[in-house]
């Protein structure tokens, strides 16, 4: 049986889903900032970033890489997120953030996000799992105080977020 977490054999819904989530992602940002947000997407994944995020006006940028999750998965009906990142495409820096998002499939919506600099990220692994991936977990509880909770958002507070992230940027 396929590793779910193994992009090369991910299905075809996943790999749609996931694109869908980094658009919805994008699309969100713009319209909740009424335009201050700008957002470029890559042509190809292959360097672990999904979004390059700016303001308008300025020259800062972050990239991002998106993880998504789907609310009709049975960790995010639970209140839980788990997510994997390749060691392989994972490169630490200073304007990367790591975007790890439930998205509640019945209303095209975000429902939670932790938006995670990656330096930071990076501080808290050990060495990567078999495969060459780094865990992510974390709880959608309310009153959960898991080592994530610090990055925890609501989905009205990620655009903030993001250019809170630009202003330390630039």
């Amino acid at each position: 049986m396929p590793d779910d977490d193994d992009y090369t054999v991910k299905s075809v819904e996943a790999s749609r889903m996931g694109k869908a989530a980094e658009h919805l992602v994008a699309a969100f940002c713009i319209l909740a900032t009424r335009g201050l947000l700008n957002v470029s997407t890559s042509l190809v994944d292959d360097e672990g970033v999904d979004l390059v995020f700016h303001r308008r006006d300025s020259t800062a940028t972050l990239a991002v890489q998106v993880k998504a999750r789907m609310s009709d998965s049975k960790r995010v009906q639970s209140e839980g997120f788990v997510a994997f990142v390749r060691g392989q495409t994972f490169t630490p820096r200073h304007n990367l953030d790591l975007l790890f998002v439930a998205i509640d499939v019945t209303r095209g919506a975000v429902m939670k996000a932790w938006l995670v600099p990656s330096l930071e990220y990076a501080a808290t692994l050990g060495e990567p799992n078999s495969k060459g991936r780094y865990r992510f977990a974390a709880s959608m509880k309310e009153g959960a105080q898991d080592r994530w909770r610090p990055y925890r958002l609501e989905a009205a507070e990620l655009p903030k977020a993001v250019l809170g992230r630009l202003d330390s940027l630039a």
